[in-house]
């Protein structure tokens, strides 16, 4: 047993969902959403190097040597996986390790819309699950792919940095795919991908051009995608993929999004304050004739208002979500206010409303 497992036995034992270890600090575990130091001595350089170094693949420290960061995957049989990250800081070398569950949580476990299991069942397209860093966009999906695992029979290639949620397969065939170790990047295991017979694509990350070119090209050519961004927002997420292009290409990619692009839900995670645990707002938009011409008109504005007028087809925006989620008294008014678009609607709530309201 590697010395740093007993910091995982102790997450599990916690209910953390990330460890923190820094040279020059304690460790330090998020619990429910907040940082909080574990009863241990300040970790020396030397010392927690030859920690770390004890459970990595002799490649990805050589990567972490050259460059200064590198991910990987590490899993302890029984208790779960972890997302692993090295970098260097000011006082030495730090890690941070996000846990993978062991179990995939369904659609219904989680409390998803009935609309996931409609996109896990689609033949081809495009669908983004969006949202900011710890948001649970892995999680929700690793429910959806599960859902098409277990009600499908197609062959899945997820393509992922490092792979998270690990699938057997049931209906479907899974083949996952690890960047840097199965494959050099994403564009590369995309392209290689078209060649190897699938009907579905999971893109752990859609981060640069080449990347997203490809994804949209697979998902026109009668693939089903499922790839994550780094946005707040169902609009702001179309926005970004077209913005990725060069301005000469936005009119032609405006076109094949327009086509292409299934549904975007976009989610925030929220702390509970009824109990233990954390909870998803959703926002969901599905790709509707009227939704693809505004796409392709450049009137993403104007998204949020047919998202509202589109609940009977499973949409719905961020705000409804939140609202929703506070009436049932899971969240705060604060935590709701903090992480709404449209602030006004959450101020009555709030028992000391901000300066500016």
């Amino acid at each position: 047993m590697a010395k740093i497992d007993a910091f995982f036995k102790l997450m599990a034992d916690q209910g953390a969902s990330d460890l923190h270890l820094v040279a020059g600090s304690q460790p330090v575990l998020r619990i429910r959403g907040d940082m909080e130091r574990v009863e241990y001595k300040v970790l020396e350089d030397d010392e927690l190097r030859a920690m770390l170094y004890e459970i990595a693949p002799e490649d990805k420290i050589k990567i972490f040597e050259e460059t200064g960061d590198v991910d990987f995957g590490y899993e302890i049989p029984g208790l779960a996986r972890y997302r692993a990250n090295f970098f260097r800081q000011k006082w030495g070398v730090g890690a941070v390790f996000r846990q993978i569950p062991s179990k995939v949580l369904t659609v219904d476990e989680l409390g998803l819309p009935e609309i996931c299991k409609k996109f896990a069942m689609l033949h081809k397209g495009l669908v983004l699950v969006t949202g900011p860093t710890g948001s649970g966009k892995s999680t929700t999906l690793a429910a959806i792919i599960d859902y098409a695992n277990k009600h499908r029979k197609d062959h899945i290639i997820t393509v992922e940095d490092p792979i998270e949620f690990v699938h057997q397969s049931q209906g479907c065939i899974v083949n996952h795919r690890e960047i840097g170790t199965h494959t050099k990047s994403f564009a590369a295991a995309l392209r290689g991908a078209l060649r190897e017979d699938p009907d579905i694509i999971l893109v752990g990350e859609m981060r640069d051009l080449e990347t997203i070119q490809l994804a949209l090209e697979a998902a026109a050519t009668g693939h089903l995608v499922f790839g994550t961004l780094h946005t707040t927002s169902a609009p702001k997420t179309v926005d970004r993929v077209i913005d990725v292009f060069p301005a000469n290409q936005q009119g032609q990619i405006r076109t094949t999004l327009s086509e292409s692009l299934k549904g975007v839900i976009a989610q925030n995670l929220f702390k509970r304050v009824d109990k233990k645990g954390r909870c998803a707002a959703l926002e969901i938009l599905v790709c509707t004739y009227a939704v693809g011409n505004l796409i392709r008109e450049a009137k993403t504005h104007q998204l949020p208002s047919v998202m509202q007028t589109g609940k009977r087809l499973g949409m719905q925006t961020l705000d409804d979500a939140i609202m929703d989620l506070l009436r049932k008294g899971w969240i705060s008014p604060e935590d709701a206010y903090d992480k709404s678009i449209d602030k006004q609607k959450f101020v009555p709530f709030l028992k000391t409303p901000p300066p500016e309201f």
